[in-house]
């Protein structure tokens, strides 16, 4: 009984409601609010706040989060070992994406994973870099795409190399230039992406002790585009991030190349359904590189 208290807690932690958690499971909303005060009574304290504002973990359920994360992981672990041993490859793997990963990578992996392992189901954690992170080492994921190549308590297989380009528009000093350097940079009004987390783009200026005129900092590179296309600055963005068409913006690669490294950060061990999609991941970038190459 303990499991589906569990299985309840998260799931009205990851929908914030006690009404989209009870909808989701199939359960009244009576069903999820007595679990969870069963649940707060077996532990003998409290695990989430309700006010009027919403809901929120209490620092005790904090603390708990990632111990029952992980008893639910174990829980479909045993599960997914028990049907490979039938020869069966099912259960579910939840990953967590970026956006360049779901426009360039993430379509042939399902594509994949749905020919060769039907009976696996993909659930999917759109976020940024720090987000996917976080929610791998609180045990919420199976695995993620990163650009750190270490991440504690998970293990980081480095995939491919994205390579960083200046983006300039027509009427930029840069835009006839085969290679710019980074020195460069700081002659114009500067939009920075403004990524989550591990932010390799500052690090990359800060490298080369390049100190641009920040203009505006965004998050969404559809965003930073259009602030270009409007000749209201330059930025850098990696190249997977790019539309195959951005003219009449260059991408422009600079002097020395410089790279994202993209990995696939999973957890330890890896379920038999996460070990299927990683497979399937190294697999498809291989095949990529080499047609590529």
């Amino acid at each position: 009984m303990s499991l589906i208290k569990y299985q309840i807690l998260t799931k009205v932690i990851e929908f914030n409601s006690f009404t989209r958690a009870a909808d989701h499971l199939g359960l009244t909303q009576s069903a999820v609010s007595h679990a969870i005060t069963n649940l707060e009574q077996e532990f003998g304290f409290q695990l989430i706040n309700r006010n009027r504002v919403g809901l929120s973990l209490t620092h005790e359920g904090d603390l708990l989060l990632p111990s029952i994360n992980a008893v639910l992981q174990m829980d479909e672990t045993l599960h997914q070992e028990a049907s490979a041993i039938l020869g069966v490859k099912k259960g579910t793997v939840s990953v967590g994406v970026f956006t360049s990963v779901c426009r360039h990578l993430l379509p042939q992996i399902v594509e994949r994973m749905d020919k060769l392992y039907p009976l696996v189901k993909i659930r999917l954690f759109d976020g940024n870099y720090e987000e996917i992170e976080q929610a791998l080492i609180r045990g919420e994921l199976d695995c993620g795409f990163v650009t750190k190549t270490e991440i504690k308590s998970v293990c980081v297989t480095p995939l491919k190399k994205d390579r960083m380009l200046c983006i300039v528009s027509p009427k930029s000093p840069l835009y006839n230039q085969k290679k710019v350097a980074f020195k460069q940079i700081e002659d114009e009004p500067f939009i920075m992406p403004a990524f989550g987390g591990f932010h390799e783009i500052k690090r990359l200026l800060s490298e080369h002790q390049c100190t641009p005129a920040i203009r505006f900092e965004l998050m969404e590179e559809n965003a930073i585009l259009a602030m270009v296309a409007h000749h209201l600055g330059i930025s850098i963005l990696p190249e997977l991030v790019l539309p195959e068409n951005i003219k009449p913006l260059r991408a422009i690669p600079f002097t020395v190349d410089r790279f994202r490294t993209i990995g696939l950060a999973s957890r330890i061990p890896a379920s038999p359904a996460a070990q299927c999609f990683a497979d399937i991941v190294r697999e498809l970038i291989h095949d990529d590189e080499s047609a590529s190459g």
